[in-house]
C-alpha cells in the first residue's frame, strides 16, 4: 500500500480538498472550471498546446457532454519514445507505472484492439476495481487508449487517450494523457478534474522515473 493514497472514508463523494492532496501532495495541480456545456460538443482537453504538435493535439479533442468533463495533462521525460511507449503500450500490466493499481489480468482478448482488462485497485482509493476495454493501440504513432465498461468506482464513462511524441530535440519524449469523464452525482466538473488529475499525474511522474532510469541503465 503506498501512503499517498487519497481518504479511504471518501467512497461516496471525490472532495478534491481532502483527496487529491493526500493522493499527491507533491503534484501541483493548475485547474481551471470547464466551461459550461449545454450540448454534445468537441472540445480539446489542452490548455496549452506547449510542445504538443496538431496531428498529436488531435487525439486529446474529446466529445463531452453536458454532466462531463475533460482535461489532460503533459510530462516530458528525459528518455526516448521508444523506451517510454515500452512500458505504456503494455495494457495487460498498468501498475508497471500506476502506484494505485494493484493488479491487472486479462478477462477478454490477447493484447488487441478489443481486449479487457479488470484492474483492482489498492484500498484506500474512493473505487475497488475497473474493467477497462483496449479503444486503440497504435504502435506506429504511439497512442493508446482505453475506455472504462464496468467495475466498482465513481468514474462512470471514463475514456483515456495517452500519446508519445518526441521532444524537438529528439532526445526526449513528451507524454500527453487526457481523458473524458462523467461528473459524479454530488461533485463539481472542478472537483472531479482535480481529482483525476492529481491520480494521472503522479501516473507520469511515475513512468518519467521508471523510463529514465531505463535510459540510464542502457
Amino acid at each position: 500500500m503506498h501512503s499517498n493514497s487519497p481518504n479511504s472514508s471518501l467512497l461516496h463523494r471525490i472532495n478534491s480538498t481532502t483527496n487529491a492532496t493526500t493522493a499527491a501532495a507533491t503534484c501541483h495541480k493548475q485547474s481551471q472550471q470547464p466551461p459550461t456545456i449545454t450540448t454534445l460538443q468537441r472540445r480539446s482537453s489542452l490548455m496549452c498546446a506547449t510542445m504538443v504538435p496538431d496531428s498529436v493535439a488531435r487525439y486529446h479533442t474529446h466529445a463531452v457532454g453536458p454532466n462531463q468533463c475533460c482535461s489532460a495533462v503533459i510530462q516530458q521525460i528525459a528518455a526516448e519514445v521508444s523506451t517510454v511507449w515500452s512500458v505504456v503500450r503494455r495494457f495487460d500490466n498498468p501498475q508497471a507505472y500506476k502506484h494505485f493499481v494493484k493488479s491487472c489480468h486479462l478477462i477478454n482478448g490477447d493484447g488487441k484492439v478489443g481486449t479487457v482488462r479488470e484492474v483492482v485497485i489498492i484500498s484506500g482509493l474512493p473505487a475497488a476495481n475497473s474493467t477497462e476495454r483496449l479503444e486503440i493501440l497504435d504502435e506506429e504513432r504511439h497512442v493508446i487508449s482505453f475506455s472504462v465498461v464496468g467495475g466498482d468506482h465513481r468514474l462512470a464513462n471514463y475514456r483515456s487517450v495517452t500519446t508519445l511524441h518526441a521532444t524537438p530535440d529528439g532526445d526526449g519524449t513528451v507524454v500527453v494523457e487526457s481523458y473524458v469523464v462523467d461528473t459524479p452525482p454530488g461533485n463539481t466538473k472542478e472537483e472531479t478534474c482535480v481529482f483525476v488529475d492529481t491520480i494521472v499525474r503522479c501516473n507520469l511522474q511515475s513512468l518519467a522515473q521508471i523510463a529514465e532510469n531505463s535510459s540510464r541503465r542502457n
